[in-house]
């Protein structure tokens, strides 16, 4: 997303994954999405003032590696800044403000920052929530094979054949065996595409798919009420952030778990913009552009913003 001084969204474009770990590809694809997004926005790249990236997998600076050379555009001297993509999805949701963000789609994690501004992620608990969509859709593909199903599960282990375009169960056991998919990084991205069909089942009452989700429902649990053991207020903002953790399901049960929390007294908040937006807003903070009313009402007028 490219935007002037004062908010307006001048450009945005999509492209393939950042993170090395999805794509071998990540480098390539974030260059052409920034050139394209200049070249929508009929600008160059000697007039850009500053860049914040959100990067999936930049979890310690060991990774620096392969992070920086994603903003090593030909002619780009700017300003950058390099984080994680929680960062910017809490710049988005809450705005900076003290406050937890929960972010299970591709990936999975869950950021804080404190009253102190104490930035935490459970992943320095070395907590991890396994609420991402290929993980619910790996934990689903052992659970059927491991028989562990009743006759409320017969849609969804339809569709799971049908996904794969198999006629039976033991047609998947031998698939199993064969690894499903050779690539890692494909087999992840086709196990995430099962995900929407167990959240999907977990609300038409599945056995499988409910034990699967509230699996995930509790160890993001676990890690938010660990996070919020370093606020000092009693009361604590979470925002929901990814296609899991936003699907009817999780934001049900979530809603009703967070009513009566271990730690906390915890208040659901619906993003205020996307994390891209997010991004947007740390990159004006670094030019020391305030983050008034009427930048954030430019900025709200693109639909990719909120």
């Amino acid at each position: 997303m490219a935007v002037d001084l004062a908010g307006n969204v001048l450009s945005y474009v999509e492209k393939g994954a950042s993170s090395i770990h999805k794509d071998l590809q990540a480098r390539e694809n974030v260059h052409r999405a920034m050139e394209e997004s200049l070249q929508q926005a009929g600008r160059n790249v000697k007039q850009v003032q500053a860049v914040t990236a959100g990067i999936a997998g930049f979890d310690s600076n060991t990774d620096l590696e392969w992070v920086l050379p994603l903003t090593e555009v030909e002619g780009l001297d700017c300003l950058k800044q390099h984080v994680n993509d929680a960062v910017v999805a809490h710049s988005g949701a809450l705005l900076t403000e003290p406050g937890i963000v929960v972010i299970a789609g591709t990936g999975s994690i869950i950021y804080a920052i404190n009253e102190d501004r104490q930035q935490i992620r459970n992943y320095d608990l070395h907590h991890y929530a396994a609420s991402a969509a290929r993980f619910l859709a790996y934990d689903a593909t052992f659970e059927l094979l491991a028989g562990n199903i009743d006759d409320s599960d017969y849609d969804l282990v339809s569709e799971i054949l049908m996904f794969w375009e198999l006629s039976s169960v033991q047609e998947l056991s031998q698939l199993a065996l064969q690894g499903f998919v050779t690539d890692q990084r494909e087999r992840n991205r086709k196990f995430a595409l099962i995900a929407p069909l167990i959240t999907q089942a977990a609300v038409q009452n599945s056995k499988l798919a409910k034990f699967v989700c509230d699996r995930a429902i509790h160890q993001i649990m676990t890690g938010v009420e660990m996070l919020a053991s370093y606020f000092s207020n009693t009361e604590v903002n979470v925002s929901l952030v990814g296609s899991v953790v936003n699907s009817d399901y999780f934001q049900s049960r979530l809603a009703s778990q967070m009513s009566h929390g271990n730690n906390k007294k915890y208040t659901l908040i619906k993003p205020a913009f996307s994390p891209v937006a997010g991004a947007v807003l740390l990159a004006l903070k670094q030019l020391n552009i305030p983050i008034d009313k009427n930048l954030l009402h430019n900025l709200s007028q693109y639909p990719r913003s909120l």
